[in-house]
């Protein structure tokens, strides 16, 4: 008797090797049909911007062929996930689907609509280091301050080692229908925005392994005290890896094991990243509304030109610029520099918080809902675990601070001839000289105005 086939479903995980639900499928001995859904579809489900597009382009292409080194391949359909799953289901005789667990609120939709079809999903954890939920105060409610829940999630800690991926997958006696890739038109046309990208990044499962033997063991060694200058490379960079499920976090937990003294602080943005997970789990709408109420009254500006400004990098502040032209070249921020351009926005120029979170969303290869909204919140003051207001970053400072002279003459080409005591402040006939603007708005203007349209709301 022919044995019925069963859908791995991958999503924001690509990668065979340490997913849980890949392994299910492989030892269940049954026909497995591995399935990429494209949902632009499923209500209140966040479209993938345009650079996380030309990412997944990349990965996919990685793990179909990672796929078809174990003599499978991958199914690709367009649509709404739980329609579209439910139809290919009932295309190919299927009534289970092993998925991994993910917590942005369209898919918690969708793997509710799934069950609703009468699909049996099985959904596994294997996407961070401890999953939602687990970490509990001693009251048995879930922590909302990142410092302790990360203190009490390291008395759970380290997971469990990470496991290969399956030599092989059994296949069905006939494969159903599949899209072409290239029909997605992931990637940009003309212009083609996207070349610093494939000067940089290499999407996929192996891209994400040399990454971090990239990272080990001299970097991430160091990595607590050179993480916060952005003119060298002390960071890991696996962030859009991570992202898209390419590597595991217990893969790179269990990685940097004995690489010295900066693995701890390393260690805890992976916490960081879980604790965004907590957030949204708690907060589904943590992207749209403030957490703290009394931010539904700040006034906040519209500007177009301030807003334009900031995204094209032409602030007059080289630090914040650098950081903006960075983004938009290469899909990517330094984490300081992301703070120093986050507070930028909200403080200095008085917009939303909201309007950055999109234009993050849509221009990071790492874009992650909860590290995105977590993130912004926290710049803005908003969060449940947040910056203060009141502290304003002051870029000017922040610039010699951590030596970011040479990563403003990289991404600010037209300062590149000035000196360290220029380069992070120019003068206005070195401006002028330079063809470089004039800051946009004064920091102690800035400040005053801030901290006034703070007042309206702590007064309310």
């Amino acid at each position: 008797m022919t044995q019925t086939s069963i859908l791995l479903w991958f999503r924001r995980d690509l990668r065979l090797a340490d997913q849980a639900a890949v392994l299910a499928a492989a030892s269940s001995g049954a026909p497995v049909i591995p399935v990429y859904v494209l949902d632009d579809e499923t209500p209140r489900h966040r479209k993938l911007g345009a650079a996380s597009r030309w990412w997944l382009d990349g990965s996919l292409r990685a793990l179909s062929k990672a796929l078809e080194a174990r003599g499978s391949r991958l199914i690709l359909r367009r649509g709404a996930s739980p329609q579209v799953l439910a139809e290919l289901a009932a295309e190919v005789g299927a009534r289970t689907i092993h998925a991994l667990h993910h917590y942005e609120p369209w898919w918690r939709n969708a793997e509710k609509a799934l069950v609703k079809e009468g699909l049996n999903l099985h959904l596994h954890h294997g996407n961070f280091l401890l999953p939602p939920g687990t970490v509990k105060t001693g009251g048995g409610t879930n922590f909302r301050i990142y410092t302790p829940f990360w203190r009490a999630s390291q008395q759970l800690l380290p997971p469990p080692l990470p496991s290969a991926a399956p030599d092989r997958l059994a296949v069905p006696a006939a494969w159903p229908d599949s899209d072409r890739l290239s029909d997605w038109c992931l990637l940009p046309t003309k212009p083609d925005w996207a070349a610093g990208f494939r000067a940089e990044w290499t999407p996929g499962e192996a891209g994400a392994l040399a990454r971090l033997d990239a990272f080990t063991p001299h970097r991430a060694s160091a990595y607590n005290d050179r993480r916060n200058y952005p003119s060298e490379e002390g960071t890991s960079r696996l962030s859009p890896h991570l992202a898209l499920g390419e590597i595991s976090p217990a893969q790179v937990w269990h990685a940097v094991e004995g690489c010295g003294a900066g693995v701890e602080q390393f260690r805890a943005e992976l916490g960081w990243r879980d604790y965004g997970q907590n957030i949204i789990a708690e907060f589904p709408d943590y992207g749209a509304r403030p957490a703290k109420p009394a931010f539904d009254a700040f006034p906040w500006r519209e500007d177009a030109q301030d807003l334009a400004a900031w995204q094209q990098g032409r602030t007059g502040y080289p630090i914040v610029d650098a950081g903006m032209r960075q983004l938009w070249q290469t899909g990517w921020i330094h984490n300081r520099v992301r703070m120093i351009v986050a507070s930028f926005l909200i403080k200095h120029l008085l917009l939303d918080w909201r309007v950055g979170e999109q234009w993050f969303w849509d221009t990071l290869v790492d874009a992650d809902y909860a590290q995105n909204v977590v993130n912004w919140q926290w710049s803005a003051g908003s969060g449940v675990d947040a910056n203060q207001f009141a502290r304003i970053m002051a870029p000017l400072t922040q610039s010699p601070k951590f030596d970011a002279g040479d990563y403003i003459r990289r991404y600010v080409p037209e300062l590149s001839a000035l000196g360290e005591e220029e380069i992070h402040d120019p003068t206005p006939i070195m401006r002028r000289r330079c063809n470089y603007p004039m800051p946009i708005v004064g920091h102690v203007e800035a400040r005053q105005r801030a901290l006034a349209a703070y007042a309206t709301i702590k007064a309310g």
